[in-house]
């Protein structure tokens, strides 16, 4: 399982509207387990977790990412140190 956390700039006005759609969103290769709305430099940070990379992938370019609103989106994978 890959972890994912998407952060995501929106549109002036737009945060709750997002924040709304992604947390709504089913996909058939991801799931969001999580989606916050923050205070900072991002409006939305959104947790998601699919079986592979590429699933991921497309969870985020082709689903999170033009979601209505969004502006820009930054992915930070999660890792295993140990």
């Amino acid at each position: 399982m890959i972890r994912g956390y998407v952060l995501i700039e929106t549109e002036v006005g737009a945060t709750q509207a997002v924040g709304d759609a992604v947390r709504a969103l089913r996909s058939e290769f991801g799931t969001v387990v999580a989606v916050d709305t923050v205070t900072g430099p991002y409006d939305v940070i959104v947790q998601v977790e699919a079986d592979d990379l590429d699933r991921l992938g497309k969870t985020i370019t082709n689903e999170i990412a033009t979601t209505p609103g969004v502006q820009r989106t930054t992915t930070c994978l999660s890792v295993n140190l140990a």
